[in-house]
């Protein structure tokens, strides 16, 4: 028989690897670039995105939380009827901030 701290270890592990976010139709349009990119876009406004960053007393990776982080920017740039996110400084505690961006093709 497994014991529950076993058990909530295996668990929160397994937890920490999922993605809790889903993209909106027409959200994988929206390009991730740097500030360098954007010197012709037409700027749309800005964005604040969160996502649980530990879960338990597990951090989660990184680079799964800047993907989430991202991914719930380009739902937001959606919204705002734009086609580039750009960030805005460094992941902090979960958190990013983004400015969506409308880009000439």
């Amino acid at each position: 028989m497994i014991r529950p701290a076993l058990l909530a270890v295996f668990v929160t592990v397994l937890l920490a690897g999922c993605s809790w976010v889903d993209l909106k139709p027409g959200a994988d349009r929206v390009n991730l670039r740097s500030s360098s990119q954007v010197h012709s876009c037409e700027r749309l406004g800005a964005t604040t995105t969160s996502v649980r960053d530990r879960v338990g007393f597990y951090n989660r990776n990184s680079d799964k939380v800047g993907e989430e982080l991202a991914d719930l920017a380009r739902n937001s740039a959606l919204e705002l009827g734009g086609d580039t996110i750009v960030p805005d400084g460094p992941i902090d505690d979960g958190e990013r901030r983004f400015i969506i961006y409308r880009c000439l093709r």
